[in-house]
């Protein structure tokens, strides 16, 4: 492993993205997310997503410098076309979009669709925690079909991913999780190196379980971009038909509902991938609830934690703990990454001209 500090990291990220055709705000902000990322432990949605963010904008499968387009507008609701931005772009515009109407209306729907990779959807769950609100989104990938359904062998669905964020004083609550067994990325981070894969993650198209990446990729050298259009096999969901159907949900809500496409073939217009997201907003003040919320929400989380652990040295945790844990951590000791993600980001950053570390 290589271990980097974490500004570091950031600087070198910043300056691929700057180099590679991306204002100053831009690369900022995307360095800054997906270092935030693996300062949370979630290396999936990090700074391994780099060398592909960068064929993507290559290929015109993302562009650089969107502002979301309005489609429709109801006040607490409103529909936004990303326009193939940069998710860490287009993302953060609905998501403030979303809490400034929330704030004024007690609750918001927005649809998102046609977004590029959004990243770690957990990070726009705390921002409307910060601003006091719950959210909840429901994502989809378009044209990225990876997952088996439940009983089933053929890609159906995306990762799926869905968040909700609850927001008690002290105490905020981030649930964030793919409906994958893993996130697409932790095939990624397995495959250059990383934390090895559960031997029941992926299925192969015969239907045998397996934790290989090449499964999903098919054969690669440790220099190749991680492709799925090279592999036969499938993620699988978490929880069998639990799992699964949350996905489905995620595609329904995520995909359909916002316009932006579906998981499979030609779900997106441009041929590449697109995020879609439907989020609710939700003001506990302006519902005229907070008062009890906080302080029911807040007996009963201490009730929880209050179960006695298996192991009496790893206390029973709530959703968004151990990502708290892993940011003190890593801020202190730096961010470990493998060697061969590290290889590939420097490469990237020389393709683009940009310095390296």
């Amino acid at each position: 492993m290589h271990v980097i500090a974490a500004g570091e990291l950031e600087s070198t990220v910043r300056d691929i993205f700057a180099a590679a055709g991306c204002d100053g705000d831009e690369a900022a902000r995307i360095a800054k997310q997906l270092v935030e990322a693996n300062l949370t432990g979630h290396d999936s949605h990090g700074v391994v997503r780099v060398p592909l963010y960068i064929d993507w904008l290559r290929s015109g499968f993302v562009v650089p410098g969107q502002t979301v387009e309005v489609v429709t507008d109801g006040g607490s609701f409103a529909v936004l076309d990303g326009k193939f931005g940069f998710g860490q772009t287009v993302a953060p515009q609905a998501v403030a979009l979303g809490i400034e109407r929330a704030r004024q209306h007690g609750t918001c729907v927005v649809a998102l669709r046609n977004a590029g990779h959004i990243g770690r959807v957990g990070s726009y769950s705390e921002a409307a925690v910060d601003a006091g609100l719950i959210a909840i989104h429901f994502v989809n990938v378009a044209g990225s079909a990876l997952v088996a359904p439940f009983g089933g062998v053929d890609r159906r669905f995306s990762t799926a991913p869905f968040s909700v964020g609850i927001p008690l004083p002290d105490r905020p609550v981030i649930l964030d999780f793919a409906t994958s067994l893993v996130a697409e990325g932790k095939v990624q981070v397995a495959s250059f190196g990383g934390k090895p894969l559960p031997p029941d993650a992926l299925i192969s198209e015969d239907g045998r379980r397996s934790g290989d990446p090449r499964v999903l990729y098919g054969d690669y050298q440790s220099t190749d971009l991680r492709r799925p259009s090279g592999g036969t096999g499938a993620l699988r969901a978490f929880g069998e038909h639990k799992g699964s159907g949350l996905a489905l949900m995620c595609e329904l809500l995520g995909g359909a509902l916002t316009g932006g496409g579906g998981a499979g073939p030609g779900g997106t217009a441009g041929g590449g991938i697109a995020n879609g997201m439907l989020s609710i907003y939700l003001s506990p003040s302006l519902l005229g609830t907070q008062e009890e919320f906080e302080r029911i929400g807040l007996e009963y989380l201490e009730w929880v934690l209050s179960a006695r652990p298996v192991d009496p040295t790893s206390p029973v945790l709530l959703p968004g703990d151990a990502e708290q844990l892993a940011r003190s951590r890593r801020l202190a000791e730096g961010i470990p990454l493998p060697v061969d993600t590290w290889s590939a980001i420097l490469r990237t950053a020389e393709t683009v001209g940009a310095r390296t570390p």
